[in-house]
């Protein structure tokens, strides 16, 4: 059974830092994508960032240059570094990874748990 475990959220100042991981376990055969989601109170569930297998990367323009997103594929882990946190980054942030699981045809979309960041002062 594949899960992603994330850790790293909390609450932080604004201009603050954050860094949030995110482990994929399980039988995987090969994992694409993962990335990063956020869902502020009463909005929609958005991209944040994502990154391929080949390091490429995609980033929401409200978090361009504040945001870096990166991958370890040997230990199948996903990061978000967070910087120059302000208050509308207040979110739930969920960790995505569209990858190939033992036993099954094709490529799967997993999410994590979610953990909260509250950027206020």
């Amino acid at each position: 059974q594949v899960q992603l475990v994330e850790s790293g959220g909390g609450l932080v100042q604004p201009g603050g830092s954050l860094r949030l991981s995110c482990a994929a376990s399980g039988r995987i055969l090969s994992i694409n994508t993962m990335g990063w989601y956020r869902q502020a109170p009463g909005k929609q569930r958005e991209l944040v960032a994502d990154i391929t297998s080949r390091g490429d990367t995609k980033y929401v323009d409200s978090v361009k240059g504040r945001f870096t997103i990166s991958r370890d594929n040997a230990k199948n882990t996903v990061y978000l570094q967070m910087n120059s946190l302000k208050p509308e980054d207040t979110a739930v942030y969920y960790c995505n990874a569209a990858l190939r699981p033992y036993g099954i045809v094709g490529v799967v979309d997993y999410w994590g748990q979610g953990t909260q960041v509250t950027v206020s002062s």
